[in-house]
C-alpha cells in the first residue's frame, strides 16, 4: 500500500478522533447539551486527551458572543451594551466556569498565607471581596476596552472571537507544564495533556485567531496572550506549587483580557 493510500485511509479515523475530542471538550467546558457517551467522559484522563480541541470550544463560544455583539450594534444598543451582552453570552454558555475559577483564585491568593491556606480558601464555596472585585474588574475591563476603542461591530466581534479561542488554546500547555497542586478535584481527574496535544492546541488556537485579525494585530494578540498565560502560570507555581481547575479558569480570564487589550492597542 502506498503512502498516499495509507494517508487517505487514515482520514476517517482522524476526523472521528477530532469529533470525539471536540464533543468531550464541549461537554466539560460549556453548558451546551452535547450528546457524549458516558464512557468517553468518565474515561481516565478524558479531558487531557481531548484538550487539543479546546480552541474549537473557544471558537464556538466566541462566535456566539460575536453574533450577539453584531445583533446589539444592529439594534443600536451602543458599543458598551453590545460588548457586555456579548460577554454575558459567553458566560452563559460556559456556566461562568472560568469566572468562578478567577474569583476563587483571587480569594485564595489574596487571603491565604501558606499554600495550604490558599487552597482551602479556593475550595470554599463562598466568595470574598477579592473574588468579587476580580470578576467585576475582569468583565468591566474587557467591556470598557472593547467599547472604548472600537466603534463598529466587526472589530468588536472579531476581538471577542480571537480572545475566546486563544485564551482556551493556552490551557493545555499550562496543564502540561505545571504540576498538580492537589491530588483530587477536577484538574486531577482531567489528567496531564501530552506535549504533542498541548502544542497542537496552541498552534491551532493561534491559526484560528489569525482568521479574525489582521496579521500584525494577530501577532500582538498571540504574544500578549502567551505572555499573560505564562506569567500567571509562573505566579500560580509560586503561590501553590502548581495548578488546579480554578487556576485554569483564572488563566483563561487573564489571557482573554490580555488578548483584547493587545488587539485594541495594536488596532489604534
Amino acid at each position: 500500500m502506498s503512502d498516499r493510500e495509507t494517508f487517505v485511509e487514515s482520514i476517517p479515523g482522524t476526523l472521528n478522533g477530532w469529533w470525539r475530542d471536540t464533543r468531550v471538550a464541549l461537554a466539560f467546558l460549556t453548558r451546551l447539551p452535547i450528546p457524549v457517551p458516558p464512557e468517553e467522559v468518565t474515561a481516565k484522563d478524558a479531558l487531557a486527551k481531548a484538550s487539543r480541541a479546546f480552541p474549537l470550544v473557544g471558537l464556538a463560544v466566541g462566535l456566539a458572543a460575536g453574533a450577539v455583539v453584531l445583533l446589539g450594534f444592529w439594534l443600536q444598543l451602543g458599543p458598551l451594551a453590545s460588548a457586555l451582552f456579548g460577554l454575558a453570552t459567553a458566560t452563559l454558555l460556559t456556566g461562568a466556569l472560568h469566572e468562578d475559577g478567577l474569583a476563587d483564585v483571587a480569594d485564595g491568593f489574596g487571603g491565604g498565607v501558606t499554600p495550604a491556606d490558599k487552597m482551602a480558601i479556593m475550595r470554599d464555596s463562598r466568595i470574598g471581596t477579592f473574588g468579587v472585585l476580580a470578576v467585576v474588574f475582569s468583565v468591566g475591563l474587557r467591556a470598557a476596552v472593547l467599547s472604548g476603542l472600537f466603534f463598529t461591530a466587526g472589530p468588536v466581534a472579531a476581538a471577542l472571537v480571537a480572545a475566546a479561542i486563544f485564551s482556551r488554546a493556552v490551557l493545555p500547555m499550562v496543564m502540561h507544564r505545571l504540576d498538580l497542586a492537589r491530588d483530587d478535584g477536577l484538574a486531577h481527574d482531567a489528567g496531564h495533556p501530552s506535549k504533542t496535544d498541548a502544542l497542537i492546541a496552541l498552534v491551532l488556537g493561534g491559526l484560528l485567531a489569525f482568521l479574525f485579525l489582521d496579521f500584525l494585530v494577530g501577532i500582538a494578540a498571540v504574544v500578549a496572550g502567551s505572555a499573560a498565560a505564562a506569567g500567571f502560570a509562573w505566579h500560580a507555581r509560586r503561590q501553590i506549587g502548581g495548578y488546579t481547575g480554578d487556576v485554569l479558569g483564572a488563566t483563561q480570564q487573564i489571557t482573554e483580557l490580555a488578548v483584547i487589550v493587545a488587539v485594541a492597542v495594536a488596532t489604534v
